[in-house]
């Protein structure tokens, strides 16, 4: 792209030495341009140009020495004259030599061209041009005044769940050509050609990249940081395996939330127990048994992790023996002793009466019992955590009555 800058020069005071001789050296300061004193001209189109790091810039000028003078030398500066000394010609600076080409004439045409735009570059520039007669020496002094930018992706500061959000190509400075934006998601170009890419009901799931391109440029590539409530609320527990009465227990929650959960609370069924990432029960017993939920939270909602069901394991408690059919046991006929306990894990029962074992299995059964039957009888239960003995259950058998039929003689009578 190729931009006309102008500026003209008339008469100064200002001088600069030659090699040899002391000779006047006018400067320009007429805005806006008009025709100056005597016919000397340096035209620039703009007081300012906004170009790309790393971009080609060519800087179009037209200067007019006057009739009847030779220009001997023309040249770009980045120094305003303000002594008598000749400034610096850009093309004899290293930092410049093989990037900038003059592209003007002798007579006419001072285009100045940059190969490649480094940020150093940005800067005042002025043309100057000298001529063969005295004080034939012109700089056109308001310059053009380069500033060099690159391009950044502006990413709203807050974006939400569901919003629907713009990206925007910016620069630090307006670019003096309109430019026809490219826009770029994971590397892949995408349809929109201006300065904005438009997002619609942006998910946390977006993880892609995105820049955007001009003028063979790009910017850096950013990402979406995407603010949402909280998600896959989970609770797990530690240790792991079978969980003893006595022991102690960790249940932890944990959720993908941004920002981070702020705050987590425990529920045992309907009741709310504690709070924090973590809910420890030290010294466990059965009735700690139960499902357990966690409800993480953050700015943007909360939700409900599904339920953890804690079975604490303990040995045998509450035996107890109760005995079959109730009331009084008469000699010869059948009683049925049960024994029953609380026990979430498989139990076995031992029967004992006295001290002599007489039997396993939950009951124990005495056909045409009899007088001998008669004592005190105890179930113990007992599974891989532990065993516990009933109280004594006393069993009195009751004789049969014995029917005695005296006849006596009718003589008695």
């Amino acid at each position: 792209m190729r931009s006309n800058f102008s500026l003209l020069v008339r008469k100064a005071d200002h001088v600069f030495k030659t090699s040899s001789t002391a000779i006047p050296f006018l400067i320009s300061h007429a805005s806006p341009p008009v025709v100056a004193q005597d016919g000397w001209a340096v035209n620039y189109n703009s007081k300012s140009v906004c170009t790309l790091k790393g971009s080609a810039l060519t800087m179009e000028c037209t200067y007019t020495p006057p009739s009847g003078h030779s220009v001997q030398k023309a040249f770009w500066t980045k120094e305003l004259v303000t002594s008598g000394s000749e400034p610096p010609d850009l093309l004899d600076d290293p930092e410049y030599r093989g990037r900038v080409q003059y592209l003007g004439d002798d007579h006419r045409d001072c285009t100045l061209r940059f190969k490649t735009v480094t940020e150093k570059d940005q800067s005042k520039y002025y043309f100057t041009f000298i001529t063969d007669k005295p004080g034939g020496n012109y700089q056109g002094a308001d310059g053009v005044d380069l500033s060099v930018t690159d391009l950044q992706v502006e990413v709203p500061e807050r974006v939400i769940e569901g919003d629907n959000v713009s990206l925007t190509c910016k620069t630090s400075c307006s670019l003096t050509v309109r430019p026809t934006f490219n826009w770029y998601r994971n590397g892949s170009s995408l349809s929109s050609s201006n300065d904005s890419l438009h997002l619609q009901s942006v998910s946390s799931d977006n993880k892609d990249r995105y820049h955007c391109g001009l003028l063979g440029q790009n910017s850096p590539e950013v990402t979406l940081n995407v603010r949402y409530g909280p998600k896959s609320v989970s609770v797990s527990i530690s240790p792991s395996g079978e969980i003893v009465e006595g022991s102690s227990v960790n249940l932890t929650c944990s959720s993908d939330a941004n920002p981070p959960v702020q705050n987590y609370t425990w529920f045992k069924g309907a009741s709310s127990v504690g709070k924090g990432e973590t809910y420890t029960m030290n010294n466990i017993s059965s009735v700690d048994s139960g499902e357990y939920k966690c409800r993480s939270s953050n700015e943007h909602g909360q939700k409900l992790s599904e339920a953890l069901t804690l079975n604490v394991l303990y040995p045998p408690k509450n035996i107890s023996v109760s005995v079959s059919p109730s009331g009084k046991i008469v000699e010869g006929s059948s009683v049925t002793l049960t024994c029953s306990s609380d026990s979430v894990s498989p139990v076995e029962y031992h029967w004992f009466k006295g001290t002599s074992s007489v039997g396993k299995g939950e009951t124990y059964m005495m056909k045409k019992i009899s007088s001998v039957n008669r004592g005190e009888y105890k179930c113990r239960s007992s599974n891989k955590h532990g065993e516990k003995l009933s109280e004594a259950l006393t069993l009195n058998v009751l004789c049969e009555y014995i029917h005695v039929f005296v006849e006596y003689p009718s003589n008695i009578m």
